[in-house]
């Protein structure tokens, strides 16, 4: 094959030869190894029985999109081959804290069924899914010997116990990923496990997590583990880690250092970061007087993470212009239309912008803020982003249009507009995002999120008249009546996941927009004219297709979450999905299955 472009173009000519019948097995085999696009797969195996076979055979990664579409053991079944699984259980929203802890996505049933006869399987990932120390053990048992890769991301209900037995058992493990997961620390003794029975270990990843560990651990970890790339660690302060950097020689990426003596610079003054570190996680409480531990190495900086800092607009503009080769910069909204001009000046190269919500205080209002005209900077001087999401004070048409004139390479552009600002400039937004729509062809994930009045509904239908790429979108405060939702489904060709928050759309027009969109897998609703009981969703009812309701009552509204802050507010949600297992078993009293009855 030497010289073509693999993928769906080797797959095409195969066709020629007649559904494949001609072409002999290995090669068949050989032309699957070049197909990684899921839905290139999708369609590769519809065209007949021995293509079916084969793709099954072939399989080497499936993404479950959301733990309740399909069962385990029909999963098994399909793909008896594979070599790594990814699945996802909870809805997004849960990291916003819209959903309660006892919602489900429970591991237990995919550890049970999977772990053992899956004797290929080297890669896991859980994402936002409830794993107990006992889901650990039997999945550690069955695959340890051969588990390279477990990445437990935004997950909950298990402990150091567990994370013990997997330092002792999974001793090919390459990556153990931890992170913004709930843990209960009972010591840090499964650290000093890793480090004695693991000389593997390139990344190591338990950030945002409170898991409290010995320094020395560390170090002993950076000596027998000669691979190590990349630790991101829960808060520590960087006085006490001098030891891990001097040994850590290979390592390129580091985050979850700390100052815990915030402008005491001298304590820090021995810190020496390893020669090939290139991505900079946040260093939390880091503020001006510490800056400068970071400037012999900013030029060759590839990603700087300041959301956790102490920094000034001014001190970001400062640092920013020290560091041209960032491929991916992550702030927060202190950072300014300055500060952004400066990155527009200086970061040529970058590819991924993020910037967060700050603290609601006046004071850094006053200092920062992002408005149209940052990013208007940033869509004309960084002409490579494929990336961007920010919270902003103030947007304009206009800004929209720059981002789609210039950034022609995004593929994930999420904007959410704050209610800080009592006055914005230029509302509604339906030009700008008709413009960005159109420009940026390929996009395949697009969030906004508005305030009231920020898109009509001739912005909504230009939103889905011109987003026939886009498999995945957030939209809220969106459109003023139903007629706007209905016109933005007839559009929506390929959307494949859609999540609404508070919009003005009746239940029946939900449904209706629902039926209107072919490749619809999943909808999540928060905020919308709901019905006491959700009858109306019924009518987007159909086979395989499921329909579940919380609705607006006390009981859930006053649910707590495991901090005991309230995780809803009185807004009804609904929940559909696409689903080859059925009614769910595992369904919450406060939660109502409309479909399948």
């Amino acid at each position: 094959m030497g010289g073509e472009v693999p993928g769906p173009r080797l797959l095409s000519r195969a066709l020629s030869f007649g559904g494949g019948g001609g072409v002999p097995e290995e090669a068949l085999h050989l032309v699957f190894g070049y197909v990684d696009d899921p839905r290139d797969r999708e369609a590769a195996s519809l065209v007949c029985r021995r293509w079916h076979r084969i793709d099954a055979l072939s399989r080497k990664h499936v993404t479950v999109g959301f733990c309740y579409a399909v069962e385990p053991a029909r999963l098994l079944a399909r793909f008896p081959r594979l070599e790594s699984l990814a699945l996802k259980g909870k809805p997004r929203a849960a990291m916003y804290g819209l959903i309660p802890e006892d919602w489900g996505a429970y591991a237990a049933p995919w550890v049970a069924q999977l772990a053992a006869p899956l004797e290929c399987l080297k890669a896991v990932h859980l994402r936002r899914m409830t794993i107990t120390d006992q889901d650990i053990a039997v999945l550690v048992r069955a695959r340890g010997h051969m588990l390279q890769v477990l990445k437990l991301d935004k997950c909950s209900d298990f402990s150091t116990d567990a994370l013990r037995l997997i330092a002792r058992s999974c001793r090919s493990l390459r990556t153990l990923f931890l992170e913004e997961c709930i843990i209960d620390d009972k010591g840090s003794e499964w650290l000093h496990e890793l480090a004695v029975n693991n000389s593997v270990l390139v990344t190591l990843n338990f950030y945002m997590t409170d898991l409290k560990v010995e320094p020395s651990d560390l170090e002993l970890l950076a000596k027998n583990c000669k691979s190590l790339l990349s630790l991101k660690m829960s808060d520590c302060d960087l006085s006490d880690l001098i030891g891990f950097l001097q040994t850590s020689k290979a390592l390129q990426e580091f985050a979850g250092g700390s100052f815990s003596e915030v402008g005491e610079y001298t304590k820090y003054e021995k810190v020496k970061f390893p020669p090939r570190l290139c991505f900079l996680g946040s260093l939390t409480f880091m503020g001006k007087n510490e800056m400068p531990i970071i400037f012999p190495f900013s030029a060759t900086l590839k990603k700087l993470d300041l959301q956790y800092t102490l920094l000034t607009t001014e001190d970001h503009c400062q640092i920013i212009a020290k560091c041209p080769n960032l491929l991916v910069l992550e702030v927060r909204n202190v950072i300014g239309d300055r500060g952004l001009e400066v990155v527009a000046d200086t970061c040529k190269k970058l590819r991924r912008l993020r910037i967060e919500r700050g603290e609601d205080d006046p004071g850094q209002e006053e200092q920062g803020g992002v408005s149209q005209l940052g990013l208007t900077a940033v869509a004309v001087g960084c002409r490579e982003l494929e990336y961007i999401a920010a919270y902003v004070s103030d947007i304009t048409n206009g800004a929209l249009e720059s981002i789609g004139t210039f950034c022609k390479n995004l593929y994930d552009f999420r904007l959410v507009l704050l209610d800080q600002q009592k006055e914005i400039t230029d509302l509604p937004l339906d030009n700008g995002v008709r413009a960005l729509l159109r420009n940026c062809t390929k996009l395949r994930r697009f969030a906004f999120y508005l305030r009231p009045g920020g898109l009509s509904d001739v912005g909504l239908g230009y939103i889905g008249r011109y987003s026939g790429n886009i498999q995945y979108m957030l939209l809220g405060n969106v459109g003023e009546s139903d007629n706007g939702l209905i016109q933005f489904a007839m559009g929506c060709t390929n959307l494949r996941k859609l999540e609404l928050r508070s919009c003005c759309f009746s239940e029946r027009a939900l449904a209706v927009a629902v039926l209107q969109m072919p490749s619809l897998r999943y909808i999540w609703v928060q905020g919308y004219r709901a019905s006491p009981t959700g009858q109306d969703l019924l009518l987007m009812a159909r086979p395989f297709w499921n329909i579940e309701f919380a609705p607006p009552s006390p009981e859930n509204v006053y649910r707590m979450m495991a901090d005991g802050q309230p995780c809803v507010d009185n807004q009804a949600q609904v929940l559909a999905y696409y689903s080859l297992a059925g009614r769910r078993p595992d369904c919450p009293q406060w939660l109502v299955i409309l479909h399948p009855a």
